[in-house]
């Protein structure tokens, strides 16, 4: 599958968002190793602490499946009722779960219109990653 393909998957996660609060919708498609592509939505909260980010939907939903390696992740978000055109990079929370799973080159994948769709390497969202084994 390539990039374009996965990003157009998050797009299509991102309709099943759940955002009354914020409005911004967000949408995740991530490849694990197996090949199998789990996508997952943001589902916010009124008391914002159990507010769930697509991303994290994503690993969540297919760690609970058993999978535990991955190879890409595409993700997409703009106010609701818009298509995204900027690049929607994942929050810090989600880069340190993130962190649990891939290497410094996995590439995420996100969309600018001038740039189009575009792959970064782990390392560059989050270049310094917490790690307890490190210690």
């Amino acid at each position: 599958m390539n990039y374009q393909e996965l990003y157009d998957l998050s797009l299509q996660a991102r309709e099943n968002s759940y955002c009354p609060y914020s409005h911004f919708a967000t949408g995740a498609a991530l490849v694990g190793e197996s090949g199998r592509i789990y996508l997952g939505c943001n589902v916010e909260n009124s008391a914002f602490g159990p507010t769930n980010c697509a991303e994290r939907t994503a690993v969540f939903k297919a760690v609970s499946e058993g999978e535990r390696r991955f190879t890409a992740i595409a993700v997409c978000g703009a106010p609701e009722g818009k298509v995204p055109d900027k690049l929607c990079a994942p929050c810090g929370v989600c880069r340190q779960v993130l962190s649990e799973f891939v290497d410094d080159d996995f590439p995420v994948i996100m969309y600018d219109e001038e740039l189009g769709v575009k792959a970064y390497p782990f390392r560059e969202i989050l270049p310094f990653r917490f790690d307890l084994n490190e210690y």
